[in-house]
This record gives structure tokens, C-alpha cells and sequence, in this order.
């Protein structure tokens, strides 16, 4: 069997004002994309898998539209001399924007549907924070999504997108596909499935799967920074019995619901400043101080300077800050060399309406050796403060990231990443952990941000509203 593989995999927040262009983008094409790691686990099915292209980016603002457009034609450029093809597999996310278009996987999936023609099976795979629609299912014939935050499962999932297409075209069996939209959108941090109600939430998916006739149950948390119509929760279920489907959908839709005012921060939270003092006061280290606000990887611009600006103000000591990008701070440091003393400016140099700089004396700790002038980064001291600085927009979630530039994470008091719930790394060693509820486009009082195009009823940005699931059966499946 011959099954195509592609897909383009980012997260935009609609408020970040900073466009994704093609440079921001890691592409893999051709044999370079089934040879990645990323898919390395396609060896371990019985099909031919013919590569397309694959895009990845952190996530960030939207994606420039040229950008997208380019993409596009180069996958369906790349799909076209594939056909005929038995199935199509699509690694996606789920949250991207493009300028002047919603509902933008909507539109590569249904283009790539009207390529590859009705009798080809299509599987995809999300991400939990991702949108779905009415155009996606449509187009659709299964699907999986993560069932972890912070994800560690992302090859679990591709796996069962995967394992559903191969038994699918093998057996000749067509699945049904639906869902059940739920009227709730809530910050990732707000819905980790390592706190409750989330984990047992989505404890139900693997015991949904067990059921006769059900291929896979996914849940949905939705990308809150996304002002579009499609922003919302969702229960979708893949099988062969539609009335067992149909039925879980709406359980499992209602039981998200009724869990909605449940779901809350899974670590300590507060203003900038009150983090900062609980930091500074703390007995044990170190610990981690996340500037969820300005959190790269849910969004985030990246440069904000505000938790620098309380940390210098109150003498803070022992902190590793891990990191602010500012490509025009981190070159000057390249030009002045380790050992430099220089007054930079730092910070606001992305996200110029939101947020002020900051101006400090810095010596210059280190230099990251590197041919590569966008991977640039620097450690810089202000008194007390390890302070990193980088060319580009990037998060600091890893060990790794730290010690490649010097630093050691376990032996500082604070470590401040800007981050919502933590990494998997770094989750063990605070002691505590603070969540800074910051300003910036990933703001977690969602109710401050303003709605312009989620124009239904929607939790928590309306509350006093009746909900009743209902179950939409995908085009494909009628």
C-alpha cells in the first residue's frame, strides 16, 4: 500500500505581532523527512511511505501569508506525482493562523483532499491544543490527538494516527469519524493533564479505545489565543460503530463541561512582583520562576523585559534568567567579547507596544560558538543575575539548554524560563515552582483579551449559558 506523508506543524496566537516567515520554519523534504527522527517510527509498519514535506516551527504569531502559500504549492507539487495513492498521513498541529485566513489547516487538508481524490483514506494527528472544524472533519476519515500536557506522547500519537490508516486499507474496513464541539477554551496551563480534573479527564481516552467498535477517542483542549471562530474544546472519536461513538462523544464532551470551573493553575501562581518576592524570600532552591505571559512555546513574543526589571530593582542574587530575545543586544555582545563590560538596552525589540526595555551595565560571561548567525546566544552578568540572551525568539526547557551555554540550573537560587507549566526536565528539580501571571500575547486571563471573532457563547469569556453536546458526523462518513 502507498501512503503519502507530509504536513505543517506550528501554534499562532493571533494578539503576537511578530509574523512567522519561511526562516522560522525547520523543513524536511523528500527522503530527508521519512529519514528524520521525527518519523523514524514509520519503519515499523507494512507500507510504502512517500515523503512530501514537513514543516515545523515554535510556536509564535501568525504565519506570513507568502509563507504559507509557498508551502502549500510545494506539498501539493510534491503530492500530485504520488497519485494514485491508498492513504494520506498528515502530522499536524492544529493552531496555526495565517494572515487573512481562518481556519487554516482547514485549507491545506481540504486541498490536499481535493488532490488526492475521495477513495484515499486520510489519517491525521494533532496536537491537544489545537482547533478543529466542521472543514477538517469533512475531510477527514481518522484522527488522533495528544493525551498529555507537557507532551510527551507526540510519537505515541502519530503512532495510532498511523496503525488506524495501515489496519484500515489492509482490512478494507472504513471508519466512522465525528465529533462533539464543546464550548470552552482554556489556557494549556490551566488544563496539564498531570493536575486534575485534566488527567482524569483524559484518563478516559484509553479506556474509551477498549471499547468494541471504537478506534481511537481524542479530546480536544483547543489554542485560547487564537481569536477565530474555531477556538474551542472537542471530543472526537474514530470507529466502526456509530452509535457507541456518538454516545462516548457526548460523555465525554459533558464531562468536560461539567468540569469547566474546575481546572486551575497546578503550581503556585501570582503578579510579577509577588513571584519575585516568594523567590528571593525562599528557603529552598531553586527555584523555577515561569514567565507564563511571554511563554514561546504557547505563543509568545519572547523579549519582555518586566521580571528583569523587578529582579535588578530588588537586587535579586543567584538567578540564572534563561531568556530574553534581543538580536541587537545579543550581536553587540559577540562584537564586544567575553570579559566586555557594555550598557545595553534590552529587550522590546519584538513585541515594541506591549512592553519597555530594560537598561543595565552587563559583562559579557560567554559566547555560544556557532557558524549560525540566528542560533547566536549570549550569558551576560548584572550583578547577581545570569541573564541569557539569544538572536532569535526560542524557549530554554532543557538541561541541555543551559549547560551548552555554561550555566548550571541545579546550583542556582531562581531560575526564571519563560514558560507556563513546566518541562519535563525542568518540573523535577523546582523547589518551588512560581508561575508569574505576566502581561503579553499569551496572557492567562484570557478575559482580558480582546474577542473579536469568537462570536459564540464560549467559557470562560461568557458563563451564564446552557450547553447540551451535539454530535457532528464528518461527510466522509455519511
Amino acid at each position: 500500500m502507498r501512503i503519502a506523508v507530509g504536513g505543517i506543524h506550528i501554534e499562532c496566537s493571533t494578539y503576537n505581532p511578530v509574523l512567522n516567515e519561511e526562516k522560522d520554519f525547520r523543513v524536511v523534504r523528500g527522503d530527508d523527512l521519512t529519514a528524520a527522527p521525527y518519523f523514524a517510527f514509520l519503519k515499523d509498519y507494512d507500507a510504502e511511505f512517500l515523503p512530501t514535506i514537513h514543516c515545523r516551527a515554535i510556536a509564535g504569531g501568525p504565519v506570513s501569508r507568502s509563507t504559507y502559500e509557498r508551502f502549500k504549492a510545494e506539498f501539493l507539487d510534491r503530492l500530485k506525482p504520488l497519485l494514485p495513492l491508498d492513504g494520506l498521513y498528515l502530522a499536524m498541529h492544529g493552531a496555526m493562523y495565517v494572515q487573512g485566513m481562518e481556519d487554516a489547516e482547514g485549507d491545506w487538508i481540504t486541498a490536499a483532499r481535493d488532490l488526492v481524490g475521495p477513495d484515499c483514506t486520510v489519517s491525521a494527528s494533532y496536537d491537544l491544543h489545537g482547533n478543529v472544524s466542521h472543514r477538517i472533519i469533512d475531510a477527514l476519515d481518522m484522527y488522533s490527538t495528544y493525551r498529555t500536557a507537557p507532551h510527551i506522547d507526540v510519537e505515541e500519537t502519530m503512532r495510532r494516527s498511523v496503525k488506524m490508516l495501515v489496519e484500515s486499507l489492509k482490512t478494507g474496513v472504513k471508519p466512522v469519524l465525528l465529533w462533539a464541539p464543546i464550548p470552552v477554551v482554556l489556557p494549556g496551563e490551566r488544563t496539564s493533564t498531570v493536575d486534575e480534573p485534566a488527567k482524569s479527564l483524559y484518563e478516559m481516552m484509553p479506556e474509551i479505545d477498549a471499547i468494541d467498535g471504537v478506534w481511537d477517542a481524542s479530546l480536544m483542549v483547543g489554542y485560547v489565543w487564537a481569536d477565530e471562530p474555531r477556538g474551542t474544546a472537542a471530543a472526537i472519536m474514530t470507529g466502526t460503530d456509530r452509535a457507541v461513538l456518538e454516545r462516548e462523544a457526548r460523555r465525554v464532551a459533558r464531562a468536560y463541561w461539567d468540569a469547566r470551573e474546575k481546572f486551575v493553575f497546578g503550581c503556585e501562581t501570582g503578579s510579577i512582583e509577588e513571584c519575585v518576592d516568594k523567590a528571593i524570600a525562599s528557603k529552598t532552591a531553586p527555584v523555577v520562576l515561569a514567565e507564563s505571559g511571554d511563554n514561546p512555546t504557547g505563543g509568545g513574543v519572547g523579549d519582555r523585559a518586566e521580571v528583569l526589571a523587578d529582579l535588578i530593582a530588588k537586587k535579586a542574587t543567584g538567578v540564572v534568567f534563561a531568556g530574553i530575545a534581543d538580536k541587537a543586544a545579543t550581536e553587540a555582545c559577540y562584537a564586544a567579547g567575553v570579559g566586555a563590560e557594555l550598557d545595553l538596552t534590552i529587550g522590546a525589540t519584538l513585541d515594541t507596544i506591549g512592553s519597555q526595555p530594560v537598561k543595565a551595565k552587563v559583562k559579557v560571561q560567554f559566547l555560544h560558538e556557532t557558524p549560525d548567525l540566528a542560533d547566536r546566544q549570549t550569558v551576560v552578568a548584572i550583578d547577581g543575575i545570569e541573564l541569557v540572551l539569544s538572536a532569535k525568539r526560542r524557549p530554554y526547557h532543557y538541561i541541555a539548554d543551559f549547560t551548552r551555554l555554561g550555566l548550571d540550573p541545579n546550583g542556582a537560587k531562581i531560575i526564571v524560563v519563560k514558560s507556563g507549566y513546566l518541562s519535563p526536565e525542568l518540573a523535577p528539580i523546582a523547589n518551588p515552582n512560581l508561575m508569574a501571571l505576566s502581561p503579553g500575547v499569551v496572557d492567562q486571563f484570557v478575559e482580558r483579551l480582546e474577542r473579536h471573532r469568537k462570536l459564540k457563547p464560549t467559557y470562560p469569556f461568557d458563563k451564564d449559558f446552557a450547553y447540551e453536546p451535539q454530535v457532528f458526523v464528518s461527510a466522509r462518513s455519511k
